[in-house]
Protein backbone atom coordinates (compact mmCIF):
# COMPACT_ATOMS: atom_id res chain seq x y z
CA UNK A 1 0.00 0.00 0.00
CA UNK A 2 1.06 3.19 -0.92
CA UNK A 3 2.22 5.80 1.76
CA UNK A 4 -0.08 8.64 2.53
CA UNK A 5 0.36 12.22 3.64
CA UNK A 6 -1.20 11.34 7.11
CA UNK A 7 1.83 8.81 7.16
CA UNK A 8 4.24 11.22 6.33
CA UNK A 9 3.03 13.62 9.10
CA UNK A 10 3.45 10.91 11.35
CA UNK A 11 6.70 9.94 10.58
CA UNK A 12 8.17 13.22 10.12
CA UNK A 13 9.86 14.96 12.79
CA UNK A 14 11.66 11.69 14.05
CA UNK A 15 14.80 12.17 14.90
CA UNK A 16 17.74 9.35 14.28
CA UNK A 17 19.95 7.56 11.59
CA UNK A 18 17.14 4.79 10.97
CA UNK A 19 18.69 2.08 9.07
CA UNK A 20 17.43 1.04 5.81
CA UNK A 21 18.39 -1.53 3.24
CA UNK A 22 16.74 -1.78 -0.15
CA UNK A 23 17.66 -5.62 0.03
CA UNK A 24 19.29 -7.82 3.20
CA UNK A 25 23.14 -7.49 2.08
CA UNK A 26 22.56 -4.77 -0.90
CA UNK A 27 24.27 -1.54 0.65
CA UNK A 28 26.86 0.85 -0.85
CA UNK A 29 30.08 -0.33 -0.08
CA UNK A 30 32.27 2.42 1.26
CA UNK A 31 35.56 0.51 0.75
CA UNK A 32 35.22 0.77 -2.67
CA UNK A 33 33.29 0.04 -5.92
CA UNK A 34 30.21 -2.31 -5.86
CA UNK A 35 30.52 -5.71 -8.31
CA UNK A 36 29.16 -4.61 -11.28
CA UNK A 37 29.69 -7.52 -13.26
CA UNK A 38 27.28 -10.06 -14.63
CA UNK A 39 28.45 -13.63 -14.01
CA UNK A 40 25.97 -14.62 -16.49
CA UNK A 41 27.06 -13.77 -20.34
CA UNK A 42 23.59 -12.23 -21.48
CA UNK A 43 21.88 -13.24 -25.13
CA UNK A 44 22.66 -9.94 -27.58
CA UNK A 45 20.04 -7.96 -28.39
CA UNK A 46 18.86 -5.58 -31.01
CA UNK A 47 19.26 -2.29 -28.70
CA UNK A 48 17.72 1.09 -29.93
CA UNK A 49 18.78 4.16 -27.76
CA UNK A 50 16.63 7.37 -28.44
CA UNK A 51 19.36 9.73 -27.25
CA UNK A 52 22.85 8.36 -27.02
CA UNK A 53 25.16 11.42 -26.80
CA UNK A 54 24.01 12.97 -23.98
CA UNK A 55 24.71 13.01 -20.27
CA UNK A 56 23.76 9.26 -19.45
CA UNK A 57 23.69 8.02 -23.11
CA UNK A 58 27.54 7.39 -23.62
CA UNK A 59 27.76 5.33 -20.79
CA UNK A 60 24.86 3.52 -21.73
CA UNK A 61 26.64 2.86 -24.90
CA UNK A 62 29.47 1.85 -24.21
CA UNK A 63 28.17 -0.73 -21.59
CA UNK A 64 25.67 -2.16 -24.22
CA UNK A 65 28.77 -2.87 -26.46
CA UNK A 66 31.09 -4.16 -24.24
CA UNK A 67 28.18 -6.82 -23.15
CA UNK A 68 27.90 -7.58 -26.83
CA UNK A 69 24.66 -6.31 -27.78
CA UNK A 70 23.88 -4.44 -31.56
CA UNK A 71 23.04 -0.96 -30.73
CA UNK A 72 22.11 1.69 -33.06
CA UNK A 73 21.40 5.45 -31.53
CA UNK A 74 18.61 8.19 -32.90
CA UNK A 75 19.65 11.57 -32.43
CA UNK A 76 19.79 14.46 -34.53
CA UNK A 77 23.60 14.42 -35.03
CA UNK A 78 24.96 17.82 -33.83
CA UNK A 79 26.86 16.26 -30.79
CA UNK A 80 30.38 15.64 -31.21
CA UNK A 81 30.35 12.62 -29.29
CA UNK A 82 33.20 9.48 -28.67
CA UNK A 83 30.83 6.68 -30.37
CA UNK A 84 32.50 3.08 -30.24
CA UNK A 85 33.16 1.51 -33.12
CA UNK A 86 29.99 -0.41 -34.13
CA UNK A 87 27.47 1.48 -32.70
CA UNK A 88 24.90 2.07 -35.55
CA UNK A 89 24.28 6.13 -35.77
CA UNK A 90 20.17 6.75 -36.87
CA UNK A 91 19.49 10.49 -37.85
CA UNK A 92 16.28 12.39 -37.61
CA UNK A 93 13.98 14.24 -34.91
CA UNK A 94 11.83 13.39 -32.45
CA UNK A 95 9.67 16.06 -33.06
CA UNK A 96 9.18 15.87 -37.03
CA UNK A 97 11.77 13.30 -38.66
CA UNK A 98 11.29 9.68 -37.73
CA UNK A 99 12.02 8.28 -41.38
CA UNK A 100 14.99 6.59 -39.97
CA UNK A 101 13.43 4.36 -38.03
CA UNK A 102 10.82 3.67 -40.45
CA UNK A 103 10.64 0.32 -41.31
CA UNK A 104 12.70 -1.29 -38.59
CA UNK A 105 12.75 -4.20 -36.04
CA UNK A 106 14.65 -4.16 -32.51
CA UNK A 107 14.40 -5.99 -29.48
CA UNK A 108 14.43 -3.60 -27.12
CA UNK A 109 13.96 0.56 -26.77
CA UNK A 110 16.00 2.62 -24.48
CA UNK A 111 14.26 5.98 -24.16
CA UNK A 112 16.85 8.48 -21.97
CA UNK A 113 16.20 11.75 -23.81
CA UNK A 114 12.46 12.40 -23.90
CA UNK A 115 12.15 16.35 -23.19
CA UNK A 116 8.48 15.79 -24.30
CA UNK A 117 5.30 13.37 -23.92
CA UNK A 118 4.36 14.63 -27.62
CA UNK A 119 7.87 12.69 -28.36
CA UNK A 120 7.31 9.54 -26.50
CA UNK A 121 3.86 9.61 -27.81
CA UNK A 122 5.36 9.36 -31.51
CA UNK A 123 7.83 7.19 -30.85
CA UNK A 124 5.86 4.86 -29.12
CA UNK A 125 3.46 4.44 -32.17
CA UNK A 126 5.85 4.03 -34.27
CA UNK A 127 8.14 1.44 -32.29
CA UNK A 128 4.84 -0.67 -30.95
CA UNK A 129 4.98 -3.39 -33.29
CA UNK A 130 8.96 -3.11 -34.01
CA UNK A 131 9.98 -3.79 -30.24
CA UNK A 132 9.56 -6.33 -27.65
CA UNK A 133 9.93 -3.84 -24.70
CA UNK A 134 10.07 -0.34 -24.51
CA UNK A 135 12.38 1.32 -21.19
CA UNK A 136 11.10 4.81 -20.42
CA UNK A 137 13.51 6.70 -18.08
CA UNK A 138 11.16 8.70 -15.99
CA UNK A 139 11.81 10.95 -13.14
CA UNK A 140 10.87 10.74 -9.23
CA UNK A 141 9.26 14.33 -9.47
CA UNK A 142 6.75 12.57 -11.36
CA UNK A 143 5.28 11.92 -8.02
CA UNK A 144 2.31 14.07 -6.48
CA UNK A 145 4.15 16.00 -3.48
CA UNK A 146 3.02 19.60 -2.34
CA UNK A 147 3.39 21.80 0.62
CA UNK A 148 7.54 20.90 1.28
CA UNK A 149 10.22 23.74 1.66
CA UNK A 150 11.58 25.65 5.20
CA UNK A 151 8.56 25.01 7.13
CA UNK A 152 9.04 21.13 7.02
CA UNK A 153 12.65 21.29 7.57
CA UNK A 154 12.80 20.20 11.31
CA UNK A 155 11.12 16.61 10.04
CA UNK A 156 13.75 14.06 9.54
CA UNK A 157 12.85 10.75 7.23
CA UNK A 158 13.65 7.82 8.91
CA UNK A 159 11.67 5.48 6.57
CA UNK A 160 11.08 5.90 2.74
CA UNK A 161 7.70 7.55 2.47
CA UNK A 162 7.24 7.13 -1.61
CA UNK A 163 6.98 3.72 -3.10
CA UNK A 164 6.51 3.05 -7.01
CA UNK A 165 2.20 3.20 -6.14
CA UNK A 166 2.28 6.78 -4.70
CA UNK A 167 0.05 8.86 -6.14
CA UNK A 168 1.41 10.60 -9.86
CA UNK A 169 0.69 14.15 -10.89
CA UNK A 170 -2.55 14.85 -12.54
CA UNK A 171 -2.97 17.31 -15.51
CA UNK A 172 -4.55 20.52 -14.03
CA UNK A 173 -8.50 20.98 -14.79
CA UNK A 174 -8.73 22.73 -18.09
CA UNK A 175 -5.54 20.60 -19.95
CA UNK A 176 -5.86 19.22 -22.50
CA UNK A 177 -3.54 16.50 -24.39
CA UNK A 178 -1.26 18.37 -27.10
CA UNK A 179 -0.99 21.23 -24.41
CA UNK A 180 2.30 22.18 -23.07
CA UNK A 181 3.14 20.39 -20.04
CA UNK A 182 5.87 21.00 -16.50
CA UNK A 183 8.51 18.79 -16.03
CA UNK A 184 6.89 16.40 -13.50
CA UNK A 185 3.77 16.21 -15.74
CA UNK A 186 5.41 15.77 -18.85
CA UNK A 187 6.71 12.39 -17.05
CA UNK A 188 3.74 11.43 -16.11
CA UNK A 189 2.25 11.62 -19.26
CA UNK A 190 5.13 9.78 -20.69
CA UNK A 191 4.35 6.63 -18.65
CA UNK A 192 0.89 6.47 -19.27
CA UNK A 193 1.81 6.89 -22.97
CA UNK A 194 4.49 3.75 -22.75
CA UNK A 195 1.88 2.12 -20.51
CA UNK A 196 -0.94 2.04 -23.18
CA UNK A 197 1.31 1.45 -26.40
CA UNK A 198 3.37 -1.22 -24.38
CA UNK A 199 0.81 -3.04 -22.37
CA UNK A 200 2.77 -5.72 -20.15
CA UNK A 201 5.84 -5.00 -22.59
CA UNK A 202 6.68 -1.65 -20.59
CA UNK A 203 9.54 -0.57 -18.03
CA UNK A 204 9.08 3.04 -16.52
CA UNK A 205 12.89 3.60 -14.64
CA UNK A 206 12.10 6.78 -12.24
CA UNK A 207 15.89 8.04 -11.33
CA UNK A 208 15.87 10.90 -8.50
CA UNK A 209 19.38 13.02 -8.41
CA UNK A 210 22.01 11.53 -11.22
CA UNK A 211 25.56 12.33 -10.34
CA UNK A 212 28.94 11.57 -12.02
CA UNK A 213 31.11 12.53 -14.51
CA UNK A 214 29.92 13.78 -17.57
CA UNK A 215 27.25 15.74 -15.26
CA UNK A 216 27.44 19.28 -16.65
CA UNK A 217 25.01 20.96 -14.29
CA UNK A 218 26.47 20.82 -11.06
CA UNK A 219 23.90 20.27 -8.73
CA UNK A 220 25.98 17.09 -7.03
CA UNK A 221 29.42 18.72 -8.14
CA UNK A 222 29.40 21.64 -6.39
CA UNK A 223 30.20 19.10 -3.03
CA UNK A 224 33.32 17.42 -4.36
CA UNK A 225 34.55 20.35 -6.05
CA UNK A 226 34.42 22.61 -2.82
CA UNK A 227 35.45 19.64 -0.06
CA UNK A 228 38.55 19.11 -2.62
CA UNK A 229 39.27 23.38 -2.06
CA UNK A 230 39.51 22.57 1.59
CA UNK A 231 39.21 24.95 4.68
CA UNK A 232 35.96 25.94 6.29
CA UNK A 233 32.93 24.74 4.26
CA UNK A 234 29.18 26.08 4.96
CA UNK A 235 27.06 22.58 5.43
CA UNK A 236 23.67 23.30 5.40
CA UNK A 237 21.00 22.50 8.24
CA UNK A 238 20.54 19.04 10.39
CA UNK A 239 23.41 16.35 8.81
CA UNK A 240 20.73 14.08 9.69
CA UNK A 241 18.50 15.02 6.79
CA UNK A 242 18.42 12.48 4.51
CA UNK A 243 19.69 12.26 0.37
CA UNK A 244 19.93 10.19 -2.09
CA UNK A 245 21.60 10.28 -5.46
CA UNK A 246 22.30 7.98 -8.08
CA UNK A 247 25.91 7.40 -9.94
CA UNK A 248 25.31 7.66 -14.00
CA UNK A 249 27.08 4.58 -14.54
CA UNK A 250 25.00 2.84 -12.03
CA UNK A 251 21.78 3.65 -13.40
CA UNK A 252 22.53 3.60 -17.02
CA UNK A 253 24.41 -0.42 -16.61
CA UNK A 254 21.25 -1.38 -14.83
CA UNK A 255 19.04 -0.17 -17.78
CA UNK A 256 21.18 -2.45 -19.73
CA UNK A 257 20.60 -5.31 -17.71
CA UNK A 258 17.02 -4.72 -17.32
CA UNK A 259 16.67 -4.85 -21.02
CA UNK A 260 18.94 -8.47 -21.08
CA UNK A 261 16.47 -9.82 -18.74
CA UNK A 262 13.19 -8.42 -20.41
CA UNK A 263 12.56 -6.89 -16.81
CA UNK A 264 9.19 -4.63 -16.91
CA UNK A 265 7.19 -2.74 -14.40
CA UNK A 266 7.96 0.77 -12.61
CA UNK A 267 10.98 1.36 -10.53
CA UNK A 268 12.52 4.18 -8.52
CA UNK A 269 15.84 3.95 -9.16
CA UNK A 270 18.56 6.20 -6.88
CA UNK A 271 20.73 5.45 -4.30
CA UNK A 272 22.55 4.27 -2.03
CA UNK A 273 20.67 0.42 -0.88
CA UNK A 274 20.86 2.16 2.95
CA UNK A 275 19.41 5.43 4.40
CA UNK A 276 22.04 8.04 3.85
CA UNK A 277 22.26 11.30 5.12
CA UNK A 278 23.35 14.84 4.30
CA UNK A 279 26.23 14.41 7.30
CA UNK A 280 27.18 10.91 5.90
CA UNK A 281 26.82 11.90 1.92
CA UNK A 282 29.44 14.46 2.82
CA UNK A 283 32.14 12.41 5.00
CA UNK A 284 32.06 9.94 1.86
CA UNK A 285 32.79 12.50 -0.41
CA UNK A 286 35.53 14.25 1.81
CA UNK A 287 37.03 10.76 2.30
CA UNK A 288 37.69 10.55 -1.08
CA UNK A 289 40.11 14.24 -1.20
CA UNK A 290 43.21 15.06 0.40
CA UNK A 291 42.28 18.46 1.21
CA UNK A 292 41.84 19.32 4.62
CA UNK A 293 39.18 20.78 5.45
CA UNK A 294 36.06 21.54 8.18
CA UNK A 295 32.36 21.05 8.14
CA UNK A 296 30.76 24.13 9.48
CA UNK A 297 26.84 23.23 9.73
CA UNK A 298 24.47 25.97 9.81
CA UNK A 299 20.94 25.40 11.13
CA UNK A 300 18.14 26.03 8.18
CA UNK A 301 16.32 28.61 10.39
CA UNK A 302 19.69 31.10 9.47
CA UNK A 303 20.03 30.11 6.43
CA UNK A 304 16.23 31.20 5.46
CA UNK A 305 17.11 34.40 7.24
CA UNK A 306 19.90 35.12 5.11
CA UNK A 307 17.88 34.20 1.97
CA UNK A 308 19.91 31.07 1.23
CA UNK A 309 18.26 29.12 -1.23
CA UNK A 310 18.20 24.72 -0.82
CA UNK A 311 18.97 23.20 -4.13
CA UNK A 312 20.33 25.92 -6.14
CA UNK A 313 22.54 27.58 -3.96
CA UNK A 314 23.55 25.07 -1.81
CA UNK A 315 22.52 21.95 -4.29
CA UNK A 316 21.41 18.20 -3.86
CA UNK A 317 20.02 19.16 -0.42
CA UNK A 318 16.17 20.03 -0.08
CA UNK A 319 15.58 19.51 3.82
CA UNK A 320 12.21 17.32 4.63
CA UNK A 321 11.46 16.68 0.96
CA UNK A 322 10.12 13.01 0.56
CA UNK A 323 11.87 13.19 -2.65
CA UNK A 324 14.87 13.01 -1.13
CA UNK A 325 14.14 9.25 0.27
CA UNK A 326 12.17 6.96 -2.10
CA UNK A 327 11.68 3.03 -1.52
CA UNK A 328 14.26 1.60 -3.91
CA UNK A 329 13.68 -2.00 -2.56
CA UNK A 330 11.65 -3.33 -6.20
CA UNK A 331 15.14 -1.84 -8.13
CA UNK A 332 17.75 -3.19 -6.18
CA UNK A 333 15.63 -6.32 -6.13
CA UNK A 334 15.70 -6.24 -10.20
CA UNK A 335 19.42 -5.94 -10.07
CA UNK A 336 20.55 -2.29 -9.25
CA UNK A 337 23.64 -2.23 -7.71
CA UNK A 338 25.55 1.39 -6.35
CA UNK A 339 29.31 2.53 -6.30
CA UNK A 340 30.30 3.96 -3.33
CA UNK A 341 29.78 8.02 -2.91
CA UNK A 342 33.71 8.44 -2.45
CA UNK A 343 34.45 6.42 -5.75
CA UNK A 344 31.68 8.92 -7.77
CA UNK A 345 33.30 11.50 -6.10
CA UNK A 346 37.04 10.35 -7.18
CA UNK A 347 35.86 10.13 -10.78
CA UNK A 348 33.97 13.29 -10.91
CA UNK A 349 36.61 15.02 -9.98
CA UNK A 350 39.27 13.88 -12.22
CA UNK A 351 36.42 14.68 -14.83
CA UNK A 352 35.43 18.39 -13.79
CA UNK A 353 39.48 18.70 -13.73
CA UNK A 354 38.90 18.57 -17.54
CA UNK A 355 36.25 20.93 -18.44
CA UNK A 356 37.31 24.08 -20.08
CA UNK A 357 37.97 26.95 -17.52
CA UNK A 358 34.89 28.72 -18.45
CA UNK A 359 32.56 26.41 -17.64
CA UNK A 360 34.20 26.14 -14.12
CA UNK A 361 33.83 29.35 -13.39
CA UNK A 362 30.69 29.80 -14.03
CA UNK A 363 29.03 27.12 -12.43
CA UNK A 364 24.96 26.44 -12.94
CA UNK A 365 24.57 25.50 -9.43
CA UNK A 366 26.31 26.32 -6.21
CA UNK A 367 26.96 29.39 -4.07
CA UNK A 368 30.46 31.30 -5.02
CA UNK A 369 32.99 31.40 -2.28
CA UNK A 370 32.24 34.90 -1.25
CA UNK A 371 28.28 34.15 -0.83
CA UNK A 372 29.89 31.30 1.31
CA UNK A 373 32.33 32.93 3.50
CA UNK A 374 29.32 35.79 3.54
CA UNK A 375 27.48 33.52 5.34
CA UNK A 376 29.61 31.70 7.74
CA UNK A 377 31.08 35.25 8.93
CA UNK A 378 27.55 36.13 9.85
CA UNK A 379 27.17 32.50 11.84
CA UNK A 380 29.96 33.09 13.47
CA UNK A 381 29.12 36.71 14.76
CA UNK A 382 25.84 35.68 15.51
CA UNK A 383 27.28 33.05 18.07
CA UNK A 384 28.87 35.78 19.60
Amino acid sequence: MSPTRRDFLRTAGVLGAGAYLGAAGCVDRQDGAADHSDAVAPTPKRLLILGGTGFIGPHMVRYAMERGHQVSIFTRGRRDTDIPDGVEQLVGDRNDDHSALEGRRWDVVLDNNAQDYRWVQKSAALLADAADQYVFVSSISAYALEGFGWAYADRIMTEPLVDEDHPRIDPPQGWRDGDDAPYGLMKTLSENIVHSAFPGRATIVRPGLIVGPGDTTDRFTYWPVRLDDGGEVLAPGNPDHANQVIDQRDLTEWIVRLAERGTTGDFNATGPAERMSMGSMLERIGSAVDTPHELTWVPESFLEARGVAPWSDLPAWIPGDPLMFVDVRDAVAAGLTFRSIAETSRDLLEWDRTRPAEERANRRFGMSRAREREVLDAWHAAQG
